[in-house]
């Protein structure tokens, strides 16, 4: 839902950067593996250290690269498969960091081993669900449905995390990891579902 609302808005608001770094010679891919290394180097120094707030700030400012890389690779006409695997696949990296990081600071210094387990519960599940459409596609199915999609969680985690580090009591990100895992796993389902009315429909007579 996040994905379909707000494309449209940054690829407005973050052209003009994508044109400019485009004129500098610097390539989609190059955006793509600097987004990627600073978001996990903030996620994996700033969280274990306690600092949710600039943590989260820090990611913020790296997770748009994103989406100025594909507005590079349009612009460019570089559109492509590796473009996508690419960007697909260091997603899944961010996304690791970013939980990962939240996960070692409550297995230490946040003292909530509990908290810090349904973060790691919910990097499983949130690869799940990515599989679980990867898998659909490249059988020709597609199952982009569900209730927790990659934006979904991201924004959902980030914006409880920062408010934790402004003084928001840790419980409410507990409770933010076990709404994420019951609505990944329902993602699954859904994912599942729609793959399975496909295949019947494939292998109905017409």
């Amino acid at each position: 839902m996040l994905n379909r609302h707000a494309r449209e808005f940054f690829t407005r608001l973050f052209t003009p950067l994508a044109r400019a770094l485009l004129k500098l010679g610097v390539s989609p891919d190059a955006v793509t593996f600097a987004g990627t290394a600073g978001v996990s180097l903030a996620a994996l120094i700033l969280f274990p250290l306690g600092q949710l707030f600039w943590g989260v700030v820090a990611i913020t400012l790296f997770v748009f690269s994103d989406v100025v890389d594909g507005i590079m690779a349009r612009l460019a006409g570089r559109q492509g498969r590796w473009g996508s695997f690419l960007d697909s696949t260091l997603d899944r990296v961010q996304d690791s960091a970013i939980f990962l990081g939240l996960a070692l600071w409550f297995y230490s210094g946040g003292r909530s081993p509990e908290t810090g387990s349904l973060a790691v519960v919910s990097i499983l599940l949130g690869n799940l669900v990515s599989y679980a459409r990867a898998k659909a596609e490249s059988l020709g199915y597609t199952a982009n449905v569900g209730i927790a999609e990659r934006a979904e969680r991201l924004v959902s985690v980030l914006v409880v995390a920062g408010l934790c580090g402004l003084g928001l009591p840790t419980p409410f990100l507990f409770w933010t990891f076990v709404v994420l895992a019951l609505a990944s796993v329902v993602t699954v389902i859904q994912r599942i579902l729609a793959v399975r009315r496909q295949a019947r429909e494939e292998s109905s007579p017409a």
